[in-house]
């Protein structure tokens, strides 16, 4: 059985890490075992990690503007160095590696940030016009539509040249890093999701698909993506 290394959310206040069941629950469909990642700078654990069949980095919190060369304004949100420092360089080692990675929310904006990219502090306040992207009043309900590129990865694994998606996040890319090829987008032009062709596995997608997965097919089929390429 494949292990897949899943980061968590890391709670500063209650001295916690996280993680949602529904990442765990979507591995384990796939049929692979998630096994939660510590919140460490010991980048020889960093190294360690990168061994695993596989990483999924996870949503959460806002990374550090500072990592792609902005000053905070006051609409992003709560940061966390230690976890900014962990997935940047566990990510960094994973794409060096040619690990498979599924990159979620947050974690796409980390690819995003890793390849250079940029992203909105918050979406409402810079960019006129946009949907509203930060929904989690319905955090498994989809909150609009996604229109997939079909011979990208995601179309390749969905079928679908559009899918129903759910939205929890406030941030989002801005400036696409390198190596990064956009693969679905809002109906606002906000990237949905973006893949490194050339990799193993590499995708990233801005909302929750294992929110969606227990009760939608498509959705759980870019887990099952995911941990086929784990195999290879």
């Amino acid at each position: 059985m494949r292990l897949i290394g899943v980061t968590p959310d890391w709670n500063a206040q209650a001295g916690k890490i996280t993680v949602h069941q529904d990442y765990l629950d979507a591995v384990r469909r796939a049929g692979a075992l998630p096994v939660l990642l510590p919140l460490t700078e010991d980048a020889a654990q960093w190294d360690a990690a990168a061994g695993l069949d596989g990483l999924l980095f996870t949503g959460g919190g806002d990374v550090d503007p500072a990592l792609y060369g902005e000053e905070k304004q006051p609409f992003c949100g709560e940061i966390s160095p230690l976890r900014d420092a962990m997935e940047f360089g566990l990510l960094r080692r994973a794409l060096a590696m040619d690990t498979p990675v599924l990159a979620v929310c947050r974690g796409l904006q980390v690819l995003n940030c890793v390849l250079g990219g940029t992203l909105y502090q918050d979406i409402g306040a810079q960019r006129a016009g946009t949907l509203r992207h930060s929904r989690n009043d319905i955090p498994r309900e989809a909150a609009h539509a996604a229109a997939v590129e079909k011979t990208g990865l995601l179309g390749r694994i969905t079928g679908r040249d559009a899918l129903m998606v759910n939205s929890r996040h406030h941030q989002g890319i801005k400036a696409l890093g390198r190596g990064l090829r956009p693969c679905a987008a809002a109906p606002d032009g906000i990237t949905e999701a973006a893949e490194m062709p050339g990799k193993r596995f590499v995708l990233g997608v801005q909302w929750h698909p294992e929110g969606m997965s227990e009760k939608c097919p498509e959705q759980q089929a870019i887990f099952n993506a995911f941990v086929e390429a784990c195999k290879r």
